[in-house]
Order: C-alpha cells, then sequence, then structure tokens
C-alpha cells in the first residue's frame, strides 16, 4: 500500500513551516494563522467549534486563542443571552492580516497544483475530502477518550 498519509504529511508540515516563517513579521506563529483565518472567516464563533473546525484539542485551542488575544489579533465578548459564551471576533489587526494570510493561501495552492488541470484538481480535492471524512469519524472516536481497533 502506498504511503500517502505521509505525503500528505510532509506537504502539511512544508506548508506550516512555510507560513511560520512568513507570518513572524505579524507575530504570528505555531499556526496560529489558521485560527485567525478561521475567525475572521466565522466571526462570533465559539472555542469548542473553532477546535473542531480546525481539529485540535480544546487545551490547544485555548492557547492559541489566548496568545491571538494578548497580541491583539482577536478579542473575546460575551454572548448577550448567555454569558457563559464567549464568542470570538476578529480585531482590526487581525482583520488587516488576514489578506495577507489569504494571499500566501492562494499561493500555495498554486504551487501545490501547478501542471494539474482542473479535472485533476477536482478529482484530487474530492478525493481528500473523503480521505478527511474517514479520518474524522476516528478522529471524533479518539476525542472521546476511546482506544482505536487495529
Amino acid at each position: 500500500m502506498k504511503e500517502i498519509l505521509r505525503e500528505i504529511g510532509m506537504i502539511a508540515r512544508a506548508l506550516d513551516s512555510i507560513s511560520n516563517i512568513e507570518f513572524k513579521e505579524y507575530d504570528l506563529t505555531k499556526g496560529q494563522y489558521l485560527y485567525l483565518v478561521r475567525i475572521c472567516e466565522h466571526p462570533g464563533i465559539i472555542q469548542e467549534k473553532l477546535a473542531e473546525m480546525i481539529k485540535v484539542d480544546r487545551t490547544t485551542a485555548s492557547r492559541a486563542i489566548k496568545k491571538l488575544e494578548k497580541n491583539g489579533f482577536i478579542e473575546r465578548r460575551e454572548d448577550k443571552y448567555n454569558k457563559k459564551i464567549k464568542k470570538i471576533f476578529p480585531t482590526m489587526k487581525g482583520e488587516n492580516v488576514y489578506p495577507k494570510i489569504r494571499r500566501e493561501n492562494d499561493h500555495s495552492n498554486s504551487v501545490a497544483l501547478a501542471g494539474f488541470s482542473e479535472r485533476e484538481v477536482e478529482i484530487i480535492s474530492h478525493l481528500l475530502q473523503r480521505v478527511r471524512k474517514n479520518i474524522e469519524v476516528d478522529w471524533e472516536h479518539v476525542k472521546k477518550g476511546n482506544k482505536r481497533s487495529y
């Protein structure tokens, strides 16, 4: 069997490394740009949904959110109906950085898909979505404290 997940992992790590280096000038490190993008795309999102979207545990999400808040990229606001709920919004600083992150993402997509036909891009996108959905089943299972059977 081909080591597809190794290839996906290498691609993900290389792109993450590039982004961490390029976004260092904005004080965004260790994948914080991922959180900021999702917050800008979903203003008012709650931490739990954000963690689920990025596929990280709550503690990891909490750490990243605290750093983004400390560095002025986001702010948390109480829900007007339920004071226990804290919604996350980008600040002006976060909104100003967002287009730069999107440009980098668009560029990375162009580089990664150079030489692929439109049909091939559709196929790879569809196949990767299927892979993600398969993995999400195990991710949900393990996240709830269960073990996978090999």
